[in-house]
């Protein structure tokens, strides 16, 4: 019922109020010739019910133009300001119809000015139907285009929040970056220092590039994070290094972009830079029933400070902004979770397994 009333709703205000009126009143004729045909009636007849429908769309028309002119009023106001005009309406029916009435009646032609009043209220119930209608249609409307409006601005605050969380790039990279393709230039390493530019500009390209709210595959994702992974190999040399362990199903689900690389920026921060060898980053993947379980594990000296998945004040911006990305997308579908291995730090994902057969992109 709800998806055929919803089809004419959706058209533009002022068709859909010509449909209804017009449609409404030659139902409202129809309805009386067929009454008219039933009781036997003169074969002339239908032009009385013609002649009540007819009164009352024009009528109405003008209550119509009343109700657009007051609408802003208080709802009590705006009730006692119809009154007049509703009883005026009833009484021009009534009036019009019984012109057309008594070449037919000659009785139904009031006597006097008690009968009068009373016969002038009797299509009041027809034109406070209409009101009723009209009212209710356009309190509809109203609140249909609140609910988009509403709806509307909750979808960009959505997107803006997450466009903030995943542009938050950490400067350190780029710093450190800089620093390095600098430090490259002054001992006259133009070769790797061209291949970190280009390698900068790779990345740099790929994450303003790539839409927020879009979702990639698995592939996609590590292909990404390995434009990452090049540079900052570039800076560590042998003293970073990268295991990946993705079970074979996991390559074609899909997962917001870059959602891996400041794990992988955070772990190379604090496991990586500050041990003299290095360490060794692990980047896993595995489907567990209707959910796709990524893990970043590095073996650094892990963090004293770290209880379940409280991050320590000052610290792990990257993991915060993920953590909040999920919450966002996923809201109670997704998990995250940090712990520590003793040695290194543990960061766990959990989100739906979809694919794009799955979610028909």
């Amino acid at each position: 019922m709800s998806i055929v009333l919803s089809r004419p709703f959706e058209l533009p205000r002022r068709q859909l109020f010509w449909l209804l009126h017009l449609g409404g009143w030659t139902a409202y004729f129809a309805q009386g010739w067929l009454a008219a045909i039933a009781h036997d009636k003169p074969a002339g007849y239908w032009v009385v019910p013609l002649t009540a429908a007819s009164t009352g769309a024009l009528a109405t028309l003008g209550l119509r133009m009343l109700l657009r002119t007051c609408w802003g009023l208080p709802p009590k106001r705006l009730l006692l300001a119809m009154v007049v005009p509703i009883l005026l309406s009833s009484a021009l029916m009534d009036f019009a119809t019984r012109e057309a009435l008594v070449e037919f009646c000659d009785t139904c032609k009031p006597r006097n000015r008690m009968a009068f009043v009373a016969y002038s209220l009797g299509y009041i119930y027809v034109v406070l139907a209409w009101v009723g209608l009209y009212f209710g249609i356009t309190y509809y409307r109203q609140l249909q285009s609140e609910t988009e409006r509403s709806l509307a601005a909750r979808s960009m605050a959505h997107q803006a929040q997450l466009k903030m969380l995943r542009y938050q790039l950490n400067p350190h990279f780029l710093f450190n970056t800089l620093n390095a393709i600098s430090t490259l230039v002054l001992d006259r390493d133009n070769g790797t220092a061209n291949r970190m530019v280009q390698g900068l500009s790779a990345f740099l390209r790929h994450s303003l590039d790539s839409d927020p709210m879009q979702r990639v595959t698995l592939r996609q994702e590590l292909d990404a994070l390995t434009l990452y992974l090049d540079i900052e190999k570039i800076r560590f040399a042998e003293r970073l290094r990268v295991q990946t362990d993705i079970d074979e199903d996991c390559w074609r689900a899909l997962l917001p972009s870059l959602l891996l690389q400041p794990l992988v920026e955070n772990a190379i921060k604090y496991a990586v830079a500050r041990q003299v060898a290095g360490g060794t980053l692990r980047i896993e993947a595995r489907r567990e029933e209707a959910q796709l379980v990524l893990r970043v594990i590095d073996d650094g000296p892990g963090c004293g400070s770290l209880e379940g998945d409280c991050l320590p004040p000052g610290k792990g911006v990257g993991l915060r902004n993920t953590r909040e990305r999920l919450a966002v997308l996923y809201g109670e579908r997704s998990a995250f979770n940090v712990r520590n291995l003793a040695p290194g730090i543990e960061v766990t994902l959990r989100l739906p397994f979809e694919t794009s057969q799955t979610t028909g992109d």
